[in-house]
């Protein structure tokens, strides 16, 4: 087996970590390889940063062949599953075989010169440098939905529906929907609401002041600018990545866990 290595060197202690890990592996008769480095076939990446680490990874790579096992050193993490003090114990379970993998949608974009760039995390249009609310015209499917007045728009995935989307009042979306959600940056109308959309729908953003370009990014980390008048169509893309989950993994426990939620089930007090 084969696992190659992501490390956020950003990190101090991540460089610690990922000897820790190796270590663990080659114990367990397991190659490990330097993702910078290696470029044949593995069984696994695995990021040694958080959630920020494992896109970083997604855009650095552009595809994907083996599912990501993500190492949390830490903050409010969703993707990167494995924490520092069940390092061992979750290695070796998924060395095991005790894991699942969990297959995620991503978005695809197009901006005006017909580039296309990937997300899995948001597409976010923002006003940028312009002071001024900006007018951006929505169409799903060929079908005009409305004129978002505000500081601009985020399209997110499921897996992204709790990262920026959240923060500026969007639903959340279970991993395993193929379903996009619409979320309005601070909008000037309180009636302009975020919008669960299907995946299978085509998006199309129109520009529609005579101001600024608009700053579009791909995950915070690729970025392009949307002219006035432009057109920028999001859709689903044809690749998906992979995710691994240890086997006792449950998103809403997880959920729970993260953003603090309280209160009691009965019938989770049963086990049923």
């Amino acid at each position: 087996m084969i696992v190659s290595l992501f490390v956020n060197r950003v990190k101090s202690a991540a460089p610690i970590i990922a000897e820790q890990v190796c270590a663990i592996l080659h114990k367990m008769n397991v190659q490990t390889v330097d993702f910078e480095s290696y470029t044949d076939k593995v069984d696994f990446y695995c990021t040694i940063g958080g959630d920020g680490t494992i896109l970083q990874l997604i855009h650095r790579a552009k595809y994907l062949d083996a599912p990501i096992l993500g190492i949390n050193l830490g903050g409010l993490g969703f993707l990167a599953e494995i924490s520092l003090e069940t390092l061992e114990k979750s290695l070796t379970a998924v060395l095991q075989g005790s894991y699942i993998v969990n297959r995620r949608i991503m978005l695809q974009a197009k901006g005006p010169d017909g580039q296309k760039f990937y997300a899995a995390n948001d597409v976010v249009v923002h006003r940028g440098t312009n002071r001024h609310l900006i007018d951006i015209a929505v169409n799903v499917g060929g079908r005009y939905i409305n004129t978002f007045a505000g500081d601009g728009l985020i399209i997110a995935t499921p897996t992204g529906s709790t990262a920026y989307s959240l923060a500026a009042g969007g639903p959340i979306l279970t991993p395993d929907m193929s379903a996009f959600a619409l979320t309005p940056i601070a909008a000037h109308t309180i009636s302009n609401r975020p919008i669960v959309l299907s995946s299978a729908e085509e998006i199309t953003l129109e520009y529609l002041n005579n101001y600024e370009p608009l700053e579009v990014t791909f995950d915070g980390i690729e970025t392009i600018t949307l002219p006035p008048h432009e057109l920028l169509t999001v859709n689903l893309a044809p690749s998906t990545f992979g995710l691994v989950s240890l086997e006792n993994s449950d998103f809403f426990s997880t959920l729970r866990s993260k953003l603090g939620w309280t209160g009691t089930s009965r019938l989770h007090k049963e086990g049923c």
